[in-house]
């Protein structure tokens, strides 16, 4: 079993890499894949306890580890069992991760393509390129409503979209779950503290990208989640559980 010293080292080693998040993502996975299932759950336990005692690197690279568990599930062969192991070896912080079910409210697919015809006329493509490059932050804000995740996939490599604005796209209220998840994947923006935050605490957001989050937020912000009704109950038990083992500051 890897001791928290190991998972120590593994955090200054993966902090260190130079390159974008889905670099560090792709690390990741590579190391939970080398390792025994058993081993890859007591791994990222570590890392969670060492994230919230407030040690930067660890916050840094466990981000990097909740990520690869859901977007680079396809290169860790026991993905599938890691849950099931986490509870097992009573490592619920671990076990919180995989989290799954309907998001606590949903938007209708079809009420939400509905919406975007009525307030564009344009067709698929032409609205994906306009994200893409429109200069005009008036069109660029009116983009950012559309339900269609390729579109939101472009606005979200645009080089003139700002901060403030996808806060609003992570915590827009009807949402259909595609275009915050594909907030969630954004190498650009998933790292910000706010964008985490909006996306948390919106009841639209599948829990199971929602609990890959949560263990990234301050305590303050796990203390207001858990008193949160509106959103999904496994989220709130989840921070619940996080604030008792440390006050780490995210």
């Amino acid at each position: 079993m890897p001791t928290q010293e190991q998972a120590r080292n593994l955090a200054l080693r993966l902090h260190g890499l130079s390159g974008d998040t889905a670099i560090l993502r792709k690390a990741a996975a590579r190391e939970l894949a080398r390792y025994d299932p058993l081993d890859a759950t007591e791994l990222v336990d570590h890392l969670i306890s060492l994230a919230r005692s407030g040690w930067e690197p660890a916050t840094h690279v466990l981000s990097a580890f909740v990520a690869a568990l859901g977007m680079e599930a396809s290169q860790i062969p026991y993905a599938e069992e890691l849950r099931r192991l986490a509870q097992v070896q009573s490592l619920p912080a671990v076990a919180d991760l995989f989290a799954d079910g309907p998001a606590r409210r949903e938007l209708n697919a079809g009420a939400a393509a509905k919406a975007d015809a009525k307030a564009f006329t344009q067709s698929l493509g032409h609205l994906k390129q306009q994200a893409r490059l429109t200069r005009d932050p008036d069109v660029l804000s009116r983009l950012a409503t559309v339900s269609n995740p390729a579109v939101v996939r472009n606005a979200l490599i645009n080089p003139r979209l700002t901060e403030a604005l996808v806060v609003r796209m992570a915590a827009r209220r009807p949402a259909r779950p595609e275009p915050l998840v594909e907030i969630w994947k954004s190498p650009r923006w998933a790292a910000r503290h706010a964008v985490r935050r909006a996306l948390a605490f919106n009841p639209y957001l599948p829990p199971e990208v929602g609990a890959k989050i949560v263990p990234l937020l301050n305590s303050t912000d796990l203390a207001e989640l858990a008193a949160d009704s509106s959103v999904h109950p496994s989220l709130r038990e989840q921070a619940e559980r996080l604030l008792t083992l440390g006050p780490g500051d995210g």
